[in-house]
């Protein structure tokens, strides 16, 4: 006789229903109350991807069903997600924990042929005979096959990492500039693109950034050695043990004699009783690697377990009886050595000891804790050919010794760089001096001042003599001289070209974070609140200018109207940036006017003029930050601009 299908009482969407399976057993089903006419909600067991429920003691009893999503929906849809809330006045946890059995059940068998779905570590080893095998949980080994499947989609499929709204709505949470260069994005947007389609164009270009935040949320704490970090103290002559649920727990589970002690003694010790006599004993210094002496304290229930095998009811690859590499076999090598053993004795940190297990107990607690890490190395029976000292050679091959692999990249040629990255109609002063020079004019009184150069005494010319160079000169530097090379305010001016030229080179490239402390705060003596917007403008207007060279070079005719949107947006950021310029400006004369009051007032008060430095960061050093910016930005407009005749002359 066949078993009943579960019923629940559930609501969906705020209606009453029933949510149980089909008579095949194929399909998952909820029909509104009076649950007599056809299922409104139809969901076939091969399309679900995921089952979640609400913990034991939630008020609440919810049970979440995700299903692929459609092929008609198209790449990078979501998954569609079903709640069913039970309502059973009765008992709704039962009702919830039946339909759930049952659906793991029937997708865990689903599942197990299904080559797509990678295998729970050890279910080769286990098989389906025996007593454990027939005894395993279904609902656990779901849930085993479902995380071993979805967990790698959800941080290496960009497509989900795109659709998850609450990862991204983390990540701005987190990153204050990409918030701000969000909004301004958001701002900016033309009524015609609806937010869903803005999102993904915009995280598009993002994903890497999602996906490491998806790593560091998903990391978690691993196992070490608990009982390290546990220190019994006595104050005032009272014993004071701290010790939390979770450390019992990894207590239990990395010494499998505590947990056997632990089971055999108490009810009849209290639980205070048995880990305050536990980290007094003898046992719990050879578990942690310590001394044993005889004047320790001794202890009737642990003493009894000293030399009580600590890795009961405990197997791994390398305790099971499994053939073990000969390159990693150290007992083998220990065989191969004969009876006879020749040469110097052994220091006595390296003899072993009855009373001082360190090395033995810190490699079987490393063992352990290893036990529960997803294997990295091979099956030593994996059918690929290979013998099996090979493969192990190659699993231990020290691969950072190794030279890099040459990149494989695709080389872009481009032609005439110039064009874009210099600006023929911007000439400076010095070079129009020397374009109107004479070659060979500037030849002859080169050769004639190298005639003239003195002679230095030892067959050599003196080249300060020759330049006009006299140290010894007591002139004052404002004194009206002509100007020549070699005079002081010649160096003196050519000094301080040389360490502007410098100083500008460092703020652009470097900007704030390479100041001092005593120097301006801000690149090219911006002002430190314009220059702050100053960034936040730049990473939008590069934003902008990502998208638009995306679109342009697409050559898709859909994407005109997007791409006349991001020329606008562009025309938009020249505009912002000529506004942040005009604001720098208004700043630099305030505080020139400022100054130059302080100065006059200094004057009247002692008659004394103090010099006179005019301010920087005004529009033209605003202007000269965004340089690149801006020419990237004409360069685009003016690409677009001809690119939108061509198009209109052609119809």
């Amino acid at each position: 006789m066949a078993m009943a299908l579960p019923r629940g009482r559930t609501t969906y969407k705020k209606k009453d229903g029933i949510l149980t399976l089909t008579d095949d057993r194929s399909a998952l089903i909820w029909t509104p109350m009076p649950a007599t006419g056809p299922p409104t909600v139809s969901l076939a067991l091969e399309n679900i991807m995921n089952l979640q429920q609400t913990p034991d003691g939630a008020p609440k009893v919810i049970l979440r069903v995700i299903e692929k999503p459609k092929p008609s929906a198209g790449e990078g849809a979501a998954p569609s997600q079903f709640l069913f809330q039970f309502t059973s006045p009765s008992d709704a946890r039962t009702e919830a924990n039946a339909v759930r059995d049952l659906l793991s059940q029937l997708l865990a068998a689903a599942r197990e042929n299904d080559p797509s779905v990678p295998k729970p570590v050890g279910a080769a080893q286990n098989g389906v005979d025996g007593a454990d095998g027939a005894g395993a949980s279904a609902a656990m080994s779901f849930a085993s096959t479902v995380n071993a499947k979805a967990a790698p989609p959800k941080w290496f499929d960009d497509n989900l990492l795109k659709a998850d709204t609450e990862l991204q709505q983390s990540l701005i949470s987190k990153d204050e500039d990409l918030a701000q260069t969000y909004r301004d994005a958001f701002a900016l947007k033309p009524d015609s693109i609806p937010e869903a389609s803005f999102n993904a164009r915009f995280w598009s270009t993002r994903v890497g950034l999602l996906r490491a935040h998806a790593i560091e949320l998903n990391q978690k704490k691993g196992a070490y050695n608990v009982l390290s970090t546990i220190k019994p103290r006595t104050e005032d002559g009272q014993f004071k043990l701290s010790l939390s649920s979770e450390q019992i727990s990894m207590i239990l589970q990395q010494h499998p004699l505590v947990r056997r002690i632990y089971n055999e003694n108490v009810p009849k010790l209290s639980e205070s009783e048995f880990w305050s006599r536990f980290f007094l004993s003898k046992l719990s210094k050879k578990l942690r690697g310590e001394r044993v002496t005889e004047n320790d304290n001794a202890d009737a229930v642990f003493d009894r377990y000293l030399s009580a095998d600590n890795t009961f009811g405990f197997s791994t690859k390398i305790t099971a009886a499994q053939k073990v590499p000969h390159i990693i076999d150290l007992e083998a090598n220990e065989e191969n050595q004969g009876g006879f053993k020749s040469g110097n004795r052994k220091d006595v940190e390296m003899r072993p000891r009855g009373n001082i297990p360190i090395i033995k107990t810190l490699n079987s607690l490393s063992e352990k804790i290893m036990a529960n890490v997803a294997p990295s190395d091979l099956d030593p029976a994996a059918a690929d050919g290979l013998v099996d000292d090979t493969r192990t050679f190659d699993e231990l091959t020290l691969r950072d010794l190794r030279g890099d692999a040459e990149a494989s990249r695709i080389m872009l040629n481009v032609k005439e760089q110039n064009k874009f990255f210099s600006n023929h109609d911007a000439q400076s002063e010095e070079a129009k001096v020397y374009e109107k020079q004479i070659p060979s004019e500037v030849l002859f009184e080169v050769h004639a001042d190298l005639e003239t150069l003195d002679d230095d005494g030892s067959g050599g010319m003196d080249l300060r003599r020759g330049i006009g160079v006299d140290d010894d000169s007591d002139s004052e530097p404002d004194t009206k001289k002509p100007s020549h090379v070699g005079a002081r305010g010649a160096r003196k001016q050519a000094q301080n070209q040389i360490l502007d030229g410098m100083r500008k080179k460092r703020s652009e490239t470097h900007g704030i974070f390479s100041l001092g402390a005593d120097e301006d705060a801000s690149p090219m003596s911006i002002p430190p609140e314009i220059a702050q917007r100053c960034v936040l403008t730049n990473a939008t207007t590069t934003e902008f200018l990502k998208q638009f060279w995306a679109a342009f070079l697409s050559g898709g005719a859909a994407r005109t109207q997007e791409l006349a949107y991001y020329a606008e947006s562009l025309r938009r950021s020249a505009e912002r940036i000529d506004a942040l310029a005009a604001e720098a400006e208004a700043v630099r004369k305030q505080a020139m006017q400022k100054r130059m009051d302080e100065i006059k007032e200094h004057y009247q008060r002692t008659r004394k003029k103090l010099r006179w430095l005019p301010p920087g960061g005004g529009k033209d050093s605003v202007l000269a930050l965004f340089e690149a910016t801006l020419t990237g930005i004409n360069s685009a407009l003016e690409l677009y601009v001809s690119a939108l005749g061509e198009a209109r002359g052609k119809k």
